[in-house]
């Protein structure tokens, strides 16, 4: 599940907030970070808001 790996990853300190799609990208080994992270930001309305976007490409974890 990709955010329950991006949450054990920023409380183990191998993520650090605010993170880029970039740097998801590579820790998960993945190419879809950017979209995942988009997707899923506050004020999306489309789908559940995991991520609060705190400046262009640059996200941390809600809550």
């Amino acid at each position: 599940m990709t955010i329950g790996l991006i949450r054990k990853a920023v409380q183990s300190g191998n993520l650090k907030e605010p993170f880029t799609a970039a740097e998801v990208n590579l820790l998960l080994r993945i190419n879809w970070g950017g979209n995942f992270l988009a997707k899923h930001s506050v004020g999306n309305r489309s789908t559940t808001e995991l991520f609060i976007r705190v400046d262009r490409g640059l996200y941390r974890l809600k809550g």
